[in-house]
């Protein structure tokens, strides 16, 4: 049965369709244009109480009754424990799975998302400030990560991706935009070219989403 994904063409989006190409899930999107406020639509706010995208709902879900799941992170862990996939079954194998997710969620994304937010700004001391303080953040952020994946093919697993490259992926996607070049950050650059050359990471960011 199909995935309904609601979503926009932004990182937290580009996250699930790419996680539902790796997963091999059916899916439709259904756009939620959030620069005219439909994330609001009361339709929605039904399923996604944070007036947030994405959001999904699956009609086959946990004893073949539909389920809704919002907030991203979720999401993943969801897809992951429904499939069976990117996720390992070992307790020790999955933690460090679950760090580098939770690290996404909590740092890498609210910190470059407020780089955007700032660059939108009109030029002042305002903009300046903001600008610097959270620009220099997700700099530190990628240094975390390049650090991390030093010797490493994947963040938090070996052989084969995990939610975590997916989620974080969605992110770096963006990093012209947070204005921060790979030039110093090697190991980055190449975990990027790898997982951007996987053919479902391909599908999942080539699908329209506005």
């Amino acid at each position: 049965m199909t995935i309904a994904l609601y979503t926009y063409n932004t990182p937290n989006g580009r996250k699930i369709s790419v996680a539902l190409e790796e997963m091999g899930l059916p899916y439709s999107v259904h756009v939620v244009d959030i620069t005219k406020g439909e994330q609001f639509n009361p339709d929605f706010l039904a399923f996604a109480p944070n007036n947030r995208i994405p959001a999904i709902i699956d009609p086959d879900g946990p004893g073949r009754q539909p389920i809704t799941v919002f907030e991203s992170g979720a999401i993943l862990y969801y897809l992951a424990e429904k499939t069976g996939k990117f996720l390992p079954r070992d307790l020790r194998a999955r933690v460090p799975v679950m760090e580098w997710l939770m690290w996404q969620m909590g740092g890498f994304g609210p910190m470059p998302g407020q780089v955007h937010h700032f660059l939108m700004q009109p030029e002042g001391p305002a903009r300046d400030y903001g600008f610097k303080r959270y620009h220099t953040e997700t700099k530190r952020l990628y240094g975390v990560l390049d650090r991390r994946l030093a010797g490493r093919e994947f963040v938090a697993t070996e052989g084969e991706p995990s939610i975590a490259d997916f989620a974080i992926l969605g992110w770096a996607w963006r990093h012209e935009r947070h204005q921060v070049p790979f030039d110093d950050l090697p190991h980055v650059a190449a975990w990027y070219a790898r997982m951007m050359a996987r053919p479902a990471v391909q599908r999942g960011f080539a699908v329209a989403m506005s």
